[in-house]
């Protein structure tokens, strides 16, 4: 067993995913805007660029992957 505090890894996954705010919530963007656009309104595509917190329910798991709050 080594000596000391052991190191957390990141999930890098995660961290191309999440932005953790100075206030220390999470920030994640919306699916479902990458293609096939042409068939969505403009009004929901808008809407789809925007950016919005996880969950509260789901926080604690992205937590547990940015251990360093990037």
């Amino acid at each position: 067993m080594p000596k000391g505090k052991l190191k957390l890894k990141t999930h890098k996954g995660a961290a191309k995913r999440f932005k953790i705010t100075a206030g220390g919530k999470i920030v994640r963007g919306h699916s479902y805007a990458r293609h096939i656009l042409t068939s969505k309104p403009s009004k929901r595509k808008r809407k789809l660029d925007q950016s919005t917190l996880v969950s509260a329910a789901d926080a604690h798991r992205v937590r547990a992957m940015l251990p360093y709050g990037r």
